[in-house]
């Protein structure tokens, strides 16, 4: 059988306020936008992506940063988020371009998974909006189309399909999706930075890869259990970040991964 191979793709960076990344106690009302706050509370994050090759399809995770951040950065963000954080998209890693440099284009691929919904993880979609099947939770889909925080233009005009949550051996509520049927790749219900949040858990030679998403920043998040600044349920996040601290500990966890990562580096696993 065909060996499983996880590109880890950097789709640029995002400067946030460390209290986005990091949850803080202080006066601020509301320090995770940034506002009011010095450059020192600034931190520049990557923004990824992973291509998983495997033996039954090719799979995106998360699209990054879209070209328009380069020229276009407040339309494409909407005024009120582009006051939160800026992005930045060096010539060469939008997503479809990262995706060229492989050998592959978007039509190749059969899935793209959003793990959610926000900003710096579907700005991209319009550039694979070619592939055979867009994917999202059910969860996620109606917060995005509902709650504020969310840039709709960012999916209009793309079909994406939702899938609800079934029954599954891992995660801190044991639901999500398990994509090939096969107990290789699952979607793991990971809710509480935003409510229908799905981590992916891939099974590679050795054990098991967990890609966290934003389940937690870095490992600082898990290992320490520090919420993210920005939290739709406080209990949900914290069953989720125990879960990612468990599953780290296990024999057969090869390795977790988060999306903004500051040590975090380009490269494949397999």
């Amino acid at each position: 059988m065909k060996e499983v191979k996880i590109h880890v793709i950097r789709n640029g960076k995002v400067l946030i306020d460390r209290a986005l990344a990091y949850k803080e106690q202080t006066i601020h009302p509301m320090p995770y936008t940034g506002w009011f706050r010095g450059k020192k509370k600034k931190m520049w994050v990557p923004v990824s992506s992973y291509l998983i090759e495997h033996p039954k399809g090719l799979v995106l995770v998360d699209t990054g940063w879209h070209t328009d951040i380069r020229d276009k950065q407040r339309r494409h963000l909407s005024y009120l988020v582009s006051t939160m954080f800026k992005g930045k998209l060096p010539e060469g890693e939008a997503i479809h371009e990262q995706l060229h440099k492989r050998g592959f284009s978007p039509s190749d691929l059969d899935y793209v998974v959003l793990s959610h919904m926000h900003t710096d993880h579907v700005s991209g979609l319009k550039h694979v909006k070619d592939a055979k099947q867009l994917i999202v939770s059910e969860k996620e889909w109606n917060a995005a189309n509902k709650d504020f925080g969310y840039v709709k233009s960012m999916w209009e005009g793309v079909k994406v399909d939702l899938f609800s949550m079934g029954k599954i051996p891992f995660g801190p509520f044991h639901k999500g999706l398990d994509l090939f049927q096969d107990e290789s790749l699952y979607l793991v219900y990971t809710p509480g930075h935003s409510k229908g949040h799905v981590s992916v858990l891939v099974k590679v030679a050795g054990g098991w890869v967990l890609l966290a998403a934003d389940a937690g920043y870095s490992p600082l998040s898990w290992n320490e259990q520090i919420l993210p600044g920005v939290v739709t349920d406080e209990n949900d996040m914290k069953k989720s970040l125990q879960w990612v601290k468990a599953f780290s500990e296990r024999s057969d966890c090869v390795e977790v991964i988060a999306n903004h990562d500051p040590e975090g580096k380009e490269r494949i696993i397999q």
